[in-house]
Order: C-alpha cells, then structure tokens, then sequence
C-alpha cells in the first residue's frame, strides 16, 4: 500500500481532527502534539513538514492504527486518502 507522498502536516492534522477527534494541545518548536479521547485517551506528535517525510508519516499511521485497532488499507480510506 502506498503512502501519500505530498501530505502536509496540516492536512494530515485536518484529517485526524475530523475522523478521530483529535485536538491541538500544545506545540514545542516546530512538532505540535494532538490529543484524541476516543478509545481512550491518545497522543500523537506531528512534525510541521511539508510535506511529511514517508518514513515519518508511517511511523505516525502505524500508532494511530494500533489504537484504533486498523489495517493501513482501513485507515487510509477514514483519512480520506483512498
């Protein structure tokens, strides 16, 4: 399954707000951290690329399908991306 190769921290940040919930909650330099309740209390941090590097944006995809229990196809397609 290939990963989008264009996407912008924003625009992925966008996505994970509307599908899963999450919300900003605090930045350090350039990473900003998001925070979703759904499932259970979860955190990610996001690097402001653009765009985010693939290596970056898999590691970030695979948390997120790990807590909301997805296969990458799965996922892809509630982001949007499919």
């Amino acid at each position: 399954m290939k990963l989008p190769r264009d996407l912008s921290s924003a625009q992925l940040e966008k996505s994970l707000r509307r599908t899963f919930g999450y919300e900003f909650t605090r930045q350090v330099g350039s990473h900003r951290r998001v925070t979703t309740p759904i499932g259970g209390q979860h955190h990610l941090t996001i690097p402001q690329h653009d765009p985010i590097r693939v290596g970056t944006l898999r590691t970030i995809l695979g948390e997120i399908m790990e807590h909301h229990a997805l296969t990458l196809e799965q996922l892809l397609v509630k982001l949007g991306y499919r």
